[in-house]
């Protein structure tokens, strides 16, 4: 099986979160051709192919993420395979291929996730049982150029912890020539923006604070606005900080707005992604592999970064469960994203490579 001949199939059937079912339906007969035995419609659209060996040994998994983003193009909302799913999708079969023929002891599972994008993939697939049974489960992501160079793997990728916050600002509207009968929740929000940006965290631990929305005011040129609505993205690179600083923010936006009379109501959205907690063992023995597979000199550092990914629930709904996330560098240019990204695919191979390696030393 030819890695780029799979990526181009994938690339071209991009199909956004929890509507990629050519994606998953390809993926399932592939892995039945195999010879594993397959779960289709895990959490969705999720597809789950086991090969137990019949031997005592742990259940190791490895997962990729299916789901392509949207993208406005002329005009057009389409989807498009940005963030290098489709290579995930394309290393992880051609890997199980392979992996399937050498493994002597323990249980293989070879995970196809959705919506990652959506950031609730990983959940669908819990609630419908994937962990149950799960003792390690590995992930990949490509990395753009600005992270690590084509041709080279870090053997950690730690997302921070990401949260968004909704925040509705109460003040009294009024007339314009008469400001001091209202209270103006554009200048409480404008104060709110400030002590946000005036919060101070652990300088050891990344972290980001900014308001990515506002919206105020009426069809009255001449009113008073009585409610503002602001929305905040938050980032930590650990879920201890996340919780000390959005109990900073309440503590800010409340006492900013407060002073000149407004109040405000904050609601922290249900689903807060995970830092990453990825085992330092396995993340250790990837470094190995890395080295063994590519070279030394094409292993680079572990890679903290500010994004969010839904794999790290995985630890956090059942911490027996074990986990590493390996990033391969694809040369992927202009960036993550971008509807013009593009990678190298031949890169892909190592991926493929990396992944069999981890079997063999742990299955084999």
């Amino acid at each position: 099986m030819n890695v780029v001949e799979v990526y181009d199939k994938l690339h071209a059937m991009p199909e956004i979160g929890f509507q990629e079912f050519k994606t998953s339906a390809y993926l399932a007969e592939e892995l039945e051709k195999m010879g594993y035995s397959v779960q289709r419609n895990i959490g969705g659209t999720g597809v789950v192919g086991t090969y137990a060996t019949g031997n005592p040994g742990p259940v190791v998994g490895v997962r990729a993420d299916m789901d392509a983003l949207k993208h406005m193009v002329n005009g057009e909302v389409v989807g498009i395979h940005s963030c290098g799913h489709d290579a995930h999708c394309a290393m992880v079969l051609c890997a199980a291929a392979d992996i399937i023929k050498t493994v002597k002891k323990g249980t293989v599972k070879i995970i196809f996730q959705p919506a990652e994008e959506l950031l609730t993939g990983a959940l669908s697939m819990i609630e419908d049982g994937l962990l149950d049974e799960m003792d390690i489960i590995y992930g990949v992501h490509v990395r753009p150029v600005q992270d690590i160079p084509d041709g080279t793997a870090a053997p950690g990728v730690y997302h921070a912890s990401t949260s968004f916050l909704d925040v509705n600002i109460y003040g009294k509207t009024a007339h314009g020539a008469r400001p001091h009968l209202g209270v103006n929740t554009i200048d409480a929000a404008a104060l709110a923006v400030l002590a946000v940006n005036s919060i101070r965290t652990n300088p050891v631990i990344p972290s980001s604070i900014k308001v990515t929305g506002i919206h105020a005011g009426g069809a009255a040129s001449n009113a008073i606005p009585d409610k503002t609505t602001m929305i905040l993205d938050v980032r930590s690179q650990t879920n201890a900080s996340m919780a000390d600083i959005q109990e900073k923010i309440k503590v800010a936006i409340n006492n900013a707005v407060a002073s000149v009379g407004a109040t405000a109501e904050i609601t922290v959205r249900d689903v807060i992604i995970p830092a990453a907690e990825l085992d330092d063992a396995l993340t250790d023995e990837l470094a190995e592999v890395i080295k063994d597979v590519l070279g030394a000199d094409k292993l680079k550092p572990r890679l903290p970064n500010p994004g969010g990914e839904d794999f790290h629930f995985f630890p956090i709904k059942n911490p027996k469960v074990k986990t590493a996330y390996f990033g391969l560098g694809t040369g992927a240019t202009p960036g993550l994203h971008d509807p013009n990204m593009c990678l190298n695919k031949h890169s892909l191979q190592n991926g493929v490579e990396i992944i069999k390696e981890i079997y063999k030393r742990k299955l084999g």
